[in-house]
């Protein structure tokens, strides 16, 4: 076939030396080889070396002279489309297939207009959403090949042409061709979505698993093997949503259902029903394993591995349901199901006496299932299976069948029910995806057998192969088309091209007298039989037709000439299986059933109604089936299964021959279901039977290799001169061809291309390499002689240098050795000399020291004898009594310094307590300082009369004095005489006296000297118990030392062990907390924007149904009341309002129904509960943390602390709930004051009420003295509560007095370590029993300062108890004076509303008499108060008179005040009145009554504005038609402020809070938000319009917090801006509702964008060559850029930097916050390196090694773009990280270990998916670049084992940052906004 081809190509390229070729063999088919000597013309052999290095010779046919093929360059093998290859042949192909599937793991390859798919066997994760979103809305040759590229074309191309597209998906039986036509249907289903609420492509992918049960089986091959072929037409609506499908089927394998071979299996159906034997539901069908059913059990392999066939009932019966089947009729299908399993196991028995009867055993069990489970007679059926009716002219018989005639007949009836319930299924789930709508075009799925030859080939074989003889056919016709037309197009000489045609073989089957034509005679033969057919066969063809033959050793087969190969079929079985014969009788037995859905599988008529309940007629016709039905009319009964199919055959190629053919063909690359292997042979069996390699050879027979002339030009220009290149590039490319190729027949010029023929793109990279090498070689000589010239330079210098030193270091050395060789005799000389001398002077001074040393030393021995003798004495005496004192010193200093260290803790314990006291009393005495004038007057009554008794003391004082002087004079005297008296006395007994006391004296004397000497015996024992107990002492001391030095180390060590933990532990837990608030911020801005996306459908649904609507009268709804009336339902349960109240003026009564709204209602309650529980939860999250942080940070704070700050926090927060519910009720007072003032100016007359008029003006007075009032209650009330906030804290201070903390305090202010000790063991002594206290201190001081010590604190403990019960009393008495105070403020609240309702007379009265009664009530109060005590109740009436006193007096200057306004104003009124005489002439009085009159105040003109803006209720709809819907973004930016729009509003909800309206505030805000999104959704591509409304959204949202009165966001105000906070209304609930508005204005935005970047993407990334020259391009194949669709221009970076400027500085202008800013940077960079790595992962050429040097340079731009633009905050530049690795895996070396090391390490943002994936893409683009070995991945893949990171390759494109809006205050201040006249606002009002 190729010898013409090699023999031109011989003689275009001569096999020269290294040349390599392929070589025929028999185990690899073909096998490289390189030549080793050159060929010669008229040489017979070639000498070869194969790769393992063995030589072997090729000898040359003779007569054909045929040379092997020649091999493809390296650089390109594994392309993507086969007819990129310059060499086309057969070897090329199989290689490039292997190379890709098994080294770059890819399983689709291009062949021109076929897809080749090979079963990897392996699931790979290459058919997720991801990889379908890629292929989507690319051109066919942009990506690397798939079934979605395949899927993608259709689709397109059916809605570029309007024209009806097939996918032809043929194979063997195990090549996955099921799987590829699943994954076509999913890629539709996926893409194009459904065009109703029915879910039609839901429906369609479920009929997957349906068909796949009831038509699928195992077989030796496959383990879901399509036992059918089917075409599924997939229809599309006008705009190319699915609306329904329709499926034919052709030629089920029905045999299957009586015989399998072995290892196979039967329908999956029936193994999954034995499976579920053990539902409730299918006990009824009395199943068992499927061991135990002959139909189940003759595969012998019942079990596929890895299967589970309950599970896949559960799938089936699921799918069932979801395409409409009721479970009555899936019921009834199982029980038909059941009955053939039963029907099986029915067992013939011959009778003995008569070979040719036979009988059913009667009860026999199974058939009486069979009958039960059918609703049959038993008799009947028992009867007619071994029984059969013959039928003659006149008579009928009924003839006994032999037992292998029943057993067939059995057999036939069980594959008629099932083909029968076949087609009854495949009917019921066609009606179930029937459009719904009219269909305008469909794409269909060819699933259907490919070309089959086995050892024994039969009647199916036959079919099967005439099917694909017809397809071929119909491809090669196709291919022969597209190949004209591109010649055509290009304008280039068309010459014919011998194909293959195969008609010849399709006229032998089909035509009169074919094999067909005669089976059916044979079949209407009463006595035919297959052995007469043959012979028929035989007579017929043999010799006259060259494609049929017959075998030499059979009479009964015939061998066919297909397209593929020959076949032979054995004739066995031929007629049985075309006749399809089943018997009248059983099939009457079968009609009269009760089981409903049997009685209708055979019906004569059509089908009952559908088990899809309510389904609407269709007015599209549908295509029947292709199996008819078997029992539909005599004639139909005639009709032969070759008939049949032949006729659906021919519907079949007129559908594909109308539509235009896409084609898949799949190859099973082994037999053993061995992932990742390929067997050579049976990949070329399948290649020549699918017609690959005859796309191959008609595209070599032409010019199969095309490039453009820019192509060309780029990839050669190294082949041209300078002077050879010219500005036309067409004609450069002319230029160099005709130098480059002298045979014009080689290439021809088009239009756009140039053509090749086969080994010219070959020849030209050889031409192309040659000369890159000699440029590599002639630069390497260059190089290399400059380096080497270079070195030998250096290495000479270098030699000249050492020399030169080397030579003066030898010289030098030598003048140094003369030298010190003189100098070493001559210091010799004078050493020796020297050492001399010194010898003998050493002997000399030795002797005489010695002498000298002896006889001193002797003398001075007996000298020191005597003297120590002497002095020892001495220092004896001395020694001992100097010991003695100072140990009684230090245990005397020792106890006096222990008792002043306790007396001086006691001290100062005592002092403390002193102080604290002090300070308290006169804490307390400040703060009632503050006390009403009662008290002030009350306590200086009490300092006069502390006066006075001073006196009186003194006076007191003196007399007692002068008495006390004369009684003591008095008694001196007494005193004197009483003694003089007594001297008398004594002085007569004195000299008796003195001599009985000189004895007892000298008694004593005697008594007293005994006594010392016990006590000095005494001392002496006491000495020395006292030492020993002071060693133990310091014993003990040094031992807890050493235990405390311990101990604190340990503590120090676990504290930081501790800290640290902590520390680390707080970490992980921020992390984490962090990252799951990220996840649920995106979980819910994603259920956000499903919420949108909802809403929209909503609107859309509304639109539609108003379209429909809109012939009616009265149902018109435009687009405004449609907004409103979404507010309502959207936004009323944001604000409570009461039952009573009116809803919204803007409802109109065109609504939509109920239904629709509550749905809407229901979804937003949900989501607002949804969002309400996350914000609980991320508040729990933020105060887990916080509570974290504050653990550790005070993990060593005391309990007692902790409880009292609990306790006064409580109480402070108790206080500050009274104080906020009495600053409401004060608030809610004030707003009824202005709600009065408001009434009296709308409703009150003119002339008594208005501003200037007397009563008005009393009216405001009272008002303005009852809110002074008010004012001074709520002091009076703020005054006691910090008293009582005082005395609490007071009494805490109090307790902690007696806490055992303060011991140590005091102890730790010892600083001094030895203070501490000593200390620590006085505490230690006192604590030992009473006896050692005796021992160590006789005169017991220490234990009765103790004693002493514990009396005072009991003393102490009793006085705070006694002073704290006086306190609570007082805290009780100042409670009830609160809660009396709150019930006069509720009276006073009253009293103030009646007096409101007073006329103005009786005002001044009424609250006169309330003062005078309040006054009363306060005395009767006090009286009884103080009762007890007069003196306090008379100081209470002082001060209470002088307080009535004072409001007289203020009551009279009031009078005063108000008499001087009424003539004030008596005088204004009537000037006013006459200038306004003339003004009021033209006024109608209606006006008059309906406008206020504003009386003129000149000084109110120039007061400040307030930042607020006054509309009318009525000019709403024009403020937000101005503001929202007709605002031009672009004036507003560049003109005027930023946000503008949004100040304007926020100041109209100011005022509408001033005035405290909530129904404006509320329409407002609904308005506002509405607005808002019907501008967005009318210009949602506008990215100008979607920016500028983003910024505003967040500027509302900031205005909202920033006045909204909270402290958390009024840090940042000024004075001013905080007087401008909300007053009346809580907005929190709307801020929320504002901020889910900005985060779907956010993700429209993001959306935006990335439809503007989307198309720039991959072609200023990867496609535009930003460094021109790099990366040259290599042969495409067929399938290019142009192949779908032409381009509609080339972007380059440029572009991409171009627009990015553009959305950076329309943020800019339109006042975006920066943070803002960055995160939409971040999102679009995030897009950019998503989108160009998906198409880096997909597109093998793209990766290369200078494809990733300018993906480094390009993204060096981007990130020079982001610091220009201050930006490198963002984390934009993280986002390209995954991107940057990728082009560094690219450029990085791709050998050894290290070099994987390298890449594990580098590549830490790629997953192992995407860095193998890259590794297996790596594609070089010049022959110097090596290939990545399968070794190198393998060791990449191995390191990367334990990475645990997502299995997905792609990067999720459509993934969206979580946005967030950080506060940010504006600092402009809102009474300083202008609103220009461009915005037509003039109707708001500046207040």
């Amino acid at each position: 076939m190729f010898a013409g081809l090699h023999r031109v190509l011989c003689a275009g390229l001569m096999i020269t030396l290294f040349a390599r070729v392929w070589i025929p063999d028999t185990e690899d088919v073909w096998k490289s080889a390189e030549l080793l000597k050159d060929y010669k013309p008229g040489d017979t052999v070639l000498h070869l070396k194969f790769e393992d290095e063995q030589e072997t010779r090729y000898n040359i046919d003779p007569q054909t002279k045929e040379l092997p093929p020649l091999r493809n360059p390296d650089i390109l093998v594994g392309e993507n489309d086969l007819t990129a290859l310059s060499y086309l042949h057969e070897p090329a192909v199989l290689h490039n297939l292997k190379v890709r599937f098994m080294d770059s793991k890819l399983i689709y390859t291009y062949c021109g207009i076929v897809l080749v798919a090979i079963n990897p066997y392996e699931q790979l994760p290459i058919y997720g959403e991801d990889i379908i979103n890629a292929y989507s809305g690319q051109n066919m040759g942009d990506m690397d090949p798939h079934i979605f590229a395949v899927a993608e074309e259709a689709y397109k191309q059916m809605a570029r042409d309007e024209r009806n597209q097939s996918i032809i998906v043929s194979g063997e039986s195990g090549a996955g061709k099921t799987v590829s036509a699943k994954y076509a249907m999913r890629y539709f289903a996926t893409v194009s979505g459904s065009a109703s609420e029915a879910n039609v492509e839901e429906k369609v992918l479920a009929s997957n698993p349906i068909m796949e049960s009831i038509g699928n089986a195992k077989t030796t091959r496959n383990d879901n093997s399509s036992r059918f072929g089917k075409y599924i037409e997939i229809g599309f609506d006008k705009r190319y949503r699915i609306v329904g499908a329709n499926m034919r089927t052709y030629l089920l394998e029905k045999s299957r259902v009586v015989f399998q071979a072995e290892d196979e299996r039967n329908y999956h159906i029936l193994y999954q029903l034995c499976a579920s034997k053990h539902l409730p539901e299918f006990r009824t069908l009395r199943l068992s394993s499927a061991q135990n059913f002959h139909y189940t059990n003759l595969g012998g392999s019942p079990v596929i591995e890895g299967i589970d066939d309950a599970k896949e009932m559960m799938n089936t019966r699921q799918a069932c349901s979801l395409l409409g089947i009721s479970e009555s009729y899936q019921m009834g299908i199982f029980h038909v199901l059941a009955a053939i399993l039963h029907l099986g196991n029915v067992a013939v028995k011959s009778n003995e006496r008569d070979a040719d009867n036979c009988f059913i055993p009667p009860n026999t069990e199974h058939l009486i299932i069979f009958c039960d489970l059918l609703g049959v007679d038993y008799e009947q059926m028992s009867h007619w299976l071994c029984h059969r009716k013959i039928v003659t002219g006149s008579e009928t018989y009924i003839k006994p069948m032999p037992k292998f005639q029943a057993i067939n007949a059995r057999d036939a009836l069980a594959k008629h029910i099932y083909a029968s319930l076949f087609n009854w299924i495949v009917l019921h789930v066609n009606q179930a995806l029937r459009a719904s709508v009219k269909q305008h075009s469909f794409i269909g799925v060819l699933d259907i057998y490919g070309f089959e030859t086995f050892e024994i080939n039969s009647f199916e074989q036959f079919c099967i192969n005439y099917a694909n003889e017809k397809l071929q056919q119909q491809f090669n016709m196709h291919v022969f088309k597209l190949e004209q037309e591109e010649y055509m197009k290009e304008q280039i000489p068309w010459t014919l091209i011998d194909f293959y045609d195969n008609q010849p073989c399709i006229n032998l089957i089909e035509a009169k007298l074919g094999i067909l034509d005669l089976l059916d005679e044979e079949c209407k033969m009463p006595k035919g039989s297959d052995d007469t057919w043959a012979q028929k066969l035989y007579n017929t063809h043999l010799n006259k037709s060259s494609l049929f033959h017959k075998p030499r050793l059979s009479n009964k087969a015939f061998i066919i000439q297909h397209f593929a190969d020959k076949v032979e079929y054995q004739c066995e079985g031929f007629l049985e299986k075309n006749k399809d014969t089943v018997y009248e009788e059983q099939i009457t037995v079968l009609k009269a059933s009760k089981l409903s859905l049997l009685a209708e599988l055979f019906q004569d008529e059509k089908p009952a109604t559908s088990p899809t309940e309510g389904r609407p007629p269709v007015t599209r016709a549908t295509v029947k089936s292709a199996k008819p039905r078997s029992l539909q009319a005599s004639k139909e009964h005639k009709k032969s299964v070759g008939h049949q199919f032949r006729n659906s055959l021919h519907l079949l190629m007129e559908t594909l021959n109308a539509t235009t053919p896409h084609y898949v063909r799949c190859i099973k690359p082994n037999d053993y279901k061995l992932a990742f292997t390929f067997d050579p042979k049976r990949a070329v069996q399948q290649l020549r039977a699918c017609g690959v390699l005859e796309t191959i050879r008609i595209s070599a027979a032409g010019f199969p290799s095309r490039w453009t002339y820019q192509e060309f030009f780029n990839r050669y220009r190294v082949l041209m001169k300078q002077k050879d290149v010219l500005s036309d590039k067409k004609l450069t490319c002319r230029n160099v061809l005709e130098k480059l190729i002298k045979d014009k027949d080689k290439y021809q010029f088009g239009k756009t291309k140039i053509f090749f023929r086969a080994g010219q793109v070959a020849y030209l990279e050889k031409l192309r390499a040659d000369k890159l090498r000699a440029a590599c070689i002639r630069i390497q000589k260059t190089i290399r002689s400059w380096l080497q010239r270079k070195k030998y330079l250096r290495m000479r210098n270098a030699a000249i240098t050492i020399q030169r030193y080397v030579r003066g270091y030898q010289a030098r050395c030598y003048a140094q050795f003369l030298r010190r060789t003189r100098a070493a005799i001559i210091i010799q000389k004078y050493q020796r000399m020297c050492a001399a001398r010194q010898n003998f002077q050493r002997i000399r001074s030795a002797t005489i020291v010695i002498q000298s040393f002896v006889r001193g030393f002797h003398g001075r021995r007996r000298y020191r004898a005597v003297l120590r003798e002497q002095k020892a004495i001495i220092l004896q005496k001395h020694a001992r009594g100097l010991l003695a004192k100072r140990r009684y010193k230090r245990i005397q200093h020792a106890v006096v310094y222990l008792q002043c260290c306790y007396r001086r803790m006691m001290a100062k314990r005592e002092l403390k307590k002193l102080k604290i006291e002090a300070r308290s009393v006169e804490h307390y005495k400040t703060l009632n300082i503050g006390m009403e004038n009662k008290i002030v007057q009350l306590q200086c009554k009490v300092n006069d009369q502390t006066k006075e008794m001073k006196l009186l003391l003194e006076k007191l004082n003196n007399l007692e004095a002068t008495y006390t002087t004369d009684t003591e004079r008095l008694r001196t005297e007494v005193d004197r005489l009483r003694a003089n008296e007594e001297n008398a006395k004594v002085s007569s007994n004195k000299i008796t006296s003195l001599l009985e006391e000189i004895a007892i004296l000298r008694k004593e004397l005697k008594e007293t000297q005994a006594q010392k000497k016990r006590l000095e015996e005494g001392a002496e024992k006491y000495k020395e118990e006292t030492e020993l107990m002071v060693s133990q002492l310091k014993e003990q001391n040094t031992l807890l030392k050493n235990e405390k030095e311990d101990l604190n180390r340990q503590i120090r060590e676990q504290a930081k062990e501790i800290t640290e933990s902590m520390e680390k532990r707080m970490e992980e837990e921020t992390k984490q907390l962090q990252v799951d608030l990220n996840d649920e911020r995106s979980r819910y801005q994603s259920l956000l924007n499903e919420f949108c996306r909802l809403e929209e459908r909503y609107d859309n649904l509304k639109e539609e149904i108003s379209l429909v609507n809109v012939s009616k009268p009265g149902h018109r709804r435009t687009d405004s009341t449609h907004s409103s009336n979404e507010s309502e339902y959207t936004y009323n349960s944001l604000l409570s309002s009461e039952p009573g109240e009116p809803e919204d003026g803007t409802r109109r009564p065109e609504e939509l129904p109920e239904q629709s709204g509550a749905l809407d209602m229901s979804l937003f309650l949900k989501l607002q509960k949804r969002v309400t529980e996350l914000e609980q939860e991320k508040q729990g999250l933020q105060e887990e943390l916080d509570r974290k942080e504050d653990q550790a940070l005070r993990s060593k704070a005391k309990e007692a602390e902790d409880q009292q700050v609990k306790a006064r926090g409580a109480e402070l927060e108790y206080e500050s709930l009274k104080r906020q519910e009495l600053e409401s009720e004060n608030k809610k007072l004030k707003n009824e004051l202005n709600e009065l003032h408001r009434a009296l100016n709308e409703k009150a007359s003119p002339h008594v009420t208005a501003p200037g008029s007397p009563a008005y003006r009393v009216l405001l007075d009272q008002l303005t003295a009852s809110s002074e009032e008010l004012e001074v209650r709520k002091e009076e009330v703020l005054i006691l509560r910090s008293q009582l906030v005082s005395q609490k804290e007071a009494m805490a201070h109090k307790e902690t007095m007696t806490d055992p903390m303060v011991l140590l305090e005091d102890v730790r202010k010892m600083k001094d370590e030895g203070e501490i000790t000593q200390a620590y063991l006085g505490l230690k002594e006192t604590n030992r029993p009473s006896q050692d206290c005796h021992l160590l201190n006789e005169d017991g001081e220490l234990w009765m300062a103790y004693e002493g010590l514990k009396q005072t604190n009991r003393l102490l403990e009793s006085q705070l108890q006694g002073q704290k019960k006086n306190y609570e009393n007082e805290l009780e008495i100042l409670r009830g004076e609160v809660q009396n105070l709150k019930e006069e403020i509720n009276r006073q609240q009253q009293l103030l509303a009646q007096n409101l309702q007073l006329p103005p007379e009786a005002r001044i009265e009424a609250s006169l008499q309330h003062e005078i009664t309040r006054l009363t009530n306060e005395n009767l109060y006090y009286e009884e108060l103080y009762a007890d005590d007069p003196m306090k109740y008379q100081f209470y009436r002082i001060s209470l008179y002088k307080r009535i006193i004072d409001l007289m007096e203020q009551l009279e200057k009031q009078d005063k005040i108000i008499r001087k306004l009424k003539k004030q104003l008596k005088v204004f009124a009537k000037k006013i009145g006459e200038l306004e005489v003339g003004q009021t002439e033209n006024v109608s009085p209606a006006q008059l009554a309906d406008e206020p009159i504003r009386p003129v105040n000149i000084p109110r003109k120039e007061k400040d504005f307030q930042g607020m803006l006054e509309y009318k209720k009525d000019d709403e709809f024009k403020l937000i038609k101005n503001l929202i819907l007709e605002l031009k973004p672009r004036g507003v930016a560049v003109n005027l402020i930023p946000g503008l729009p949004a100040y304007i509003l926020f100041m109209c909800v100011r005022h509408a809070d001033y005035i405290n309206d909530d129904q404006r505030v509320r329409s407002l805000l609904t308005s506002t938000i509405n607005g808002i999104k019907k501008i967005l959704k009318k210009r949602s591509d506008d990215f100008e319009i979607v920016s500028f409304w983003l910024s505003n959204t967040c500027r509302f949202l900031h205005c909202l917090k920033q006045y909204s009165g909270e402290e958390a966001f009024m840090k940042h105000n000024t004075p001013r801006q905080n007087d401008h906070c909300l007053r009346n209304f809580d907005l929190a609930e709307y801020r929320q509702v504002i901020s889910d508005l900005a985060i779907q204005i956010y993700q429209q935005l993001t959306k935006v964008m990335e439809n503007i970047l989307q198309p720039m993407i991959v072609s200023g990334m990867l496609e535009h060559e930003t460094i021109q020259g790099v990366s040259g391009l290599k042969p495409t194949g067929l399938r290019k850029r142009t192949s779908s669709v032409a381009d509609e221009g080339t972007y380059t970076l440029d572009s991409i930097v171009r627009q990015l400027n553009n959305f950076h500085s329309t943020m800019c202008q339109h006042g975006m916050d920066p943070e803002l800013i960055k995160q939409i940077i971040r999102q679009m960079f995030y897009i950019i390196g998503s989108v160009t790595l998906n198409n880096l992962l997909l597109r093998k050429d793209m990766c290369s090694w200078s494809k990733g040097m300018q993906i480094r340079y390009n993204v060096s731009q981007l990130e020079e773009w982001l610091r220009d633009k201050n930006l490198q905050t963002s984390g934009a530049k993280e986002t390209l990280e995954p991107l940057i690795q990728a082009a560094q895996l690219l450029q990085v070396k791709k050998k050894t270990d290290e070099d994987a090391e390298a890449i594990c390490s580098m590549c830490n943002n790629l997953t192992t998916a995407q860095i193998v994936k890259v590794l297996n893409l790596y594609t070089p683009v010049n022959e110097f670049e090596e290939r990545v070995t399968a070794s190198f991945i393998r060791t990449i893949q191995v390191r990367l084992q334990n990475r645990k990171d997502s299995p997905q390759l792609l990067m999720d494109a459509k993934f969206i940052f979580p946005v967030t809006f950080p506060f940010n205050p504006s600092s402009l201040a809102l009474e300083s906004i202008q609103i220009p006249s461009s915005m037509n606002l003039g109707f708001l009002l500046r207040v």
